[in-house]
């Protein structure tokens, strides 16, 4: 809601509060629509201003709030000024090897994260984001980076090493730089050639930065961030604690980032579908050490907000199962406790 002087309302303007005058009289109730004969009104009980309701007071979603917040539209602002540059930089450094600042990179870094409060804010922001055709491999990278920081944090790693993953996350898909565009965000499935070629990715970038002065684990993220603990990823299909630490925590960032980000042909999942699709996928393929504490700050984070289910039922998160991350117990309208992991029909659909 925003204030507005009476001398500045216009019709069609709708009542954020009830308006009373200087003997707490109901003048008009909230939701009452602004036209003449309410301003004329107002005007003889001397009332000077009235609270209006803006868009975000329409918003029914949590991430609908986040978005139309003015927390968010300076997020942006500070995001797509800053995503010239950062293409500018790696594309130089692909096509003409120019060479790279990382302390430049982290300006781009610090300056974009500056804008959220915390971590929780961040990746709410970046839920939003919805980047240009053209953008869309470097905007992945930068996200990566930006929710580097956040995991890193969440997971306590030492500051040089929040740094360091960090620095994975902006180089470690590089190679795609080398592919062609409509194949890396072909909307359907890639064919078994098409796979392939994707899958090169991975050397592709591993030979861009070979030869560059990056720290080994930076060289190892970019070429293993596709294996998985099991042996069913690739290049290599190495297992377990053959993969490096930094790669391992970028396998999960580069998933968490893909799922979570808006697409032309499809929208980002919520928190509870991206930790069902984790969950699914089973915590063998990553190191369970790392993913399992993240997806349960994040499921955490979302108790106390309000939730549709596929039902069109709406509920409230009550609690987390500590087994079960994307199953929360829910308290429902009449004030029962519902325990999703007993109903595996029901899914949340919307988080308010």
């Amino acid at each position: 809601m925003k204030t507005v002087a009476r001398m500045a309302l216009k019709p069609g303007m709708v009542l954020g509060e009830n308006v009373l005058n200087y003997k707490n009289e109901l003048i008009f109730p909230v939701d009452t629509v602004v036209d003449d004969l309410v301003i004329a009104k107002l005007a003889r009980h001397s009332i000077m201003c009235v609270a209006i309701k803006e868009e975000i007071d329409y918003a029914t979603t949590h991430f609908e709030k986040v978005r139309l917040s003015t927390e968010f539209k300076y997020f942006e602002v500070t995001y797509n000024d800053c995503m010239p540059i950062y293409r500018k930089i790696m594309n130089d450094f692909v096509t003409q090897k120019a060479p790279i600042s990382i302390n430049r990179l982290m300006e781009i870094y610090v300056k974009v994260s500056s804008c959220a409060k915390n971590g929780e804010q961040l990746l709410d922001f970046l839920y939003n984001m919805l980047p240009s055709e053209d953008d869309m491999t470097h905007a992945h990278c930068l996200n990566s980076a930006l929710i580097a920081g956040v995991f890193g944090t969440w997971l306590g790693l030492k500051k040089e090493d929040i740094f360091l993953l960090i620095q994975c996350a902006f180089f470690y898909d590089i190679g795609k730089l080398k592919l062609p565009q409509d194949l890396i965000w072909k909307p359907s499935k890639l064919t078994d050639l098409e796979f392939t070629q994707m899958k090169t990715h991975t050397m592709l970038g591993f030979d861009l930065l070979k030869d560059m002065n990056v720290n080994d684990h930076v060289l190892k993220a970019t070429l293993q961030h596709h294996e998985r603990c099991d042996g069913s990823g690739y290049p290599s299909k190495l297992r377990g604690d053959k993969i490096d630490v930094f790669a391992k925590y970028i396998a999960i960032i580069d998933s968490y980032e893909a799922m979570t980000s808006a697409r032309t042909y499809r929208q980002s999942l919520n928190p509870f579908q991206v930790i069902a699709n984790f969950e699914k996928a089973g915590f063998d393929k990553y190191d369970e050490s790392i993913i399992r504490p993240i997806l349960s700050h994040i499921a955490h984070t979302q108790i106390g907000f309000s939730v549709r289910l596929s039902d069109d039922s709406e509920a409230e998160i009550h609690l987390i199962n500590k087994d079960y991350l994307s199953r929360p117990v829910l308290k429902n309208k009449d004030g029962e406790l519902v325990n999703l992991s007993n109903l595996p029909d029901l899914e949340i659909v919307a988080i308010y």
